[in-house]
Formats: C-alpha cells, sequence, structure tokens
C-alpha cells in the first residue's frame, strides 16, 4: 500500500500485535522517564551533584551542571511523549502499511528519539537558564522555585502573552495536524526518522517553552504542576478548540502575572 493510499483510507487498521511491536520503542522511553522522574522527586539524592546543589548557590560545576541537565531531560521526555502519542501513532501506522519497504519498529523509536532529542535541546538551555538564576540569587537552590515576586510574575506575563504570538498559534497548528506533518515532511530511512522526530520536536518546543517556564513559579520538581502541565499540554494538543483554550489560558497566566507585579 502506498502512502498517500493510506492517508485516505483512515479505516486501515493493524494487528494490536504489531501496534504494540511498533509502540514498544516509545512507550518504554516514556515508562522509563517517569519511573526515574518519579524516582528523582521522591529523592533528590537519585539527581548526580545535587546534594551540593542544595547546600550552595554555586552551581556551575560539571557535577551540578551535568545533574540539572539530566533532571530537565527526563522531566521533559516524561511530559511531552504523551502529547506527540497521536504524532508518532500516525507514524506507527504509516510504516506499518509501509510493508514493501520493510518498515519495522526501528524508524518508530528513531522517530521518537529525533522528538525527546529537541526537548534535549530546550532542556540544555532551561538548565543554563536555572543556574545563571541560582547564581543571581533570584531561584532557591533548594525549593528550585523563584524568590522574588517581579520574577515570578514575570514569567507569568510572558507565559501568558506568548499564548497569544503568531510563532505559538502557528506551532501549535503543527501539533495538532499530524496527518499534515507527516505528509509534507515525510522522510524515508532511520535517519529520515530522526529528522522528522527533530522537526516535530522543535514545533512542540516552540509551542510549549514558556509553559515549562511557569516551574520556576511553582518549583522544578514540584510533582502536582509537572503533572498539571504535562495534561493541559495533552488537552491543548489533542482535544477540539486548543487554539481558544491557548488563548484562554494566557490571558489567565497574563492577568495573574500583572497582579503578582503589582506593588
Amino acid at each position: 500500500m502506498e502512502r498517500a493510499d493510506f492517508m485516505h483510507r483512515p479505516d486501515v487498521r493493524m494487528p494490536p500485535a504489531r501496534l504494540a511491536a511498533l509502540l514498544g520503542g516509545p512507550l518504554a522511553i516514556a515508562f522509563g522517564a517517569w519511573i526515574y522522574l518519579a524516582v528523582m522527586i521522591t529523592g533528590m539524592s537519585a539527581i548526580p551533584g545535587m546534594s551540593s546543589m542544595m547546600m550552595s548557590p554555586q552551581m556551575f560545576a560539571p557535577m551540578q551542571l551535568f545533574g540539572l541537565f539530566l533532571m530537565w531531560a527526563v522531566m521533559m521526555a516524561a511530559m511531552m511523549l504523551p502529547s506527540a502519542a497521536p504524532m508518532i501513532l500516525a507514524y506507527a501506522r504509516m510504516q506499518a502499511a509501509d510493508r514493501n519497504k520493510g518498515a519495522g519498529w526501528l524508524p518508530v523509536f528513531m522517530f521518537s528519539g529525533g522528538y525527546v532529542l529537541a526537548w534535549a535541546g530546550f532542556s540544555l538551555a532551561a538548565t543554563v537558564a536555572q543556574a545563571v538564576l541560582t547564581n543571581l540569587a533570584f531561584l532557591s537552590p533548594m525549593m528550585m522555585k523563584a524568590v522574588t515576586g517581579p520574577l515570578a510574575g514575570g514569567i507569568l506575563l510572558v507565559a501568558g502573552l506568548y499564548q497569544f504570538t503568531p510563532l505559538k498559534q502557528s506551532c501549535l497548528r503543527q501539533c495538532r495536524s499530524p496527518i499534515s506533518f507527516l505528509m509534507t515532511r515525510w522522510r524515508d530511512g532511520n535517519w529520515g526518522a530522526v529528522g522528522m522526530g527533530w522537526r516535530h520536536g522543535l514545533f512542540c518546543v516552540g509551542c510549549c517553552w514558556a509553559l515549562m517556564g511557569l516551574l520556576f513559579v511553582a518549583g522544578v520538581m514540584n510533582p502536582v504542576w509537572i503533572i498539571a502541565i504535562t495534561l493541559y499540554v495533552l488537552v491543548e494538543k489533542i482535544l477540539p478548540g486548543g487554539e481558544r483554550l491557548s488563548k484562554l489560558v494566557g490571558a489567565g497566566l497574563a492577568g495573574l502575572g500583572m497582579f503578582w507585579l503589582l506593588p
């Protein structure tokens, strides 16, 4: 079956066993990320360099920076892979239909790996931001959250206003349209899958980076906010009316930020 034919036949189904085989890699990444994230939340010593990090605001030591990066990378994989499920599933179905080329589980795994790699790039930027803000005494090294009202209010305001920007809305439309993305950006082969996953990940970073900044307000390892943001991103990308919801939430965040900034 050709790819174009498959896309025009949404009724095509694949055996559950084949679907499970194709999705085994992405599921393993997501499951492992959530398990390690839970371990880090319940025992911060699971993060390399965390003990010294919590005792001192000096966070430019190599082990401390590595621990921060690992924390962010695992957290982003756990939070964002669920919202990428529709895209990964659509890609897996196309691979399953492409039997003549011997498509299997590896391209689906590579696609997911490219997606996670894009968020690892964001994690590197978040690591540097946290280290700088902590060294400037704007973030608590122990609570990993803003210690000043202006910083917290500014983050809320930026996150809220960003929801209204053309870049946010454009990236959100890409994330909400798996079929359109796959049809216009398809690449064959394992490295093509990595590139597709990377591109989709960049759209997701463009869509959600400001929301991740909210963790600096509530606490980077605050489990309630981690779950809340994960669920919100999932709803925004999957359910009908996601564009309207993003603007409604943006108005609320911007209003809360302005209130926080008031003397």
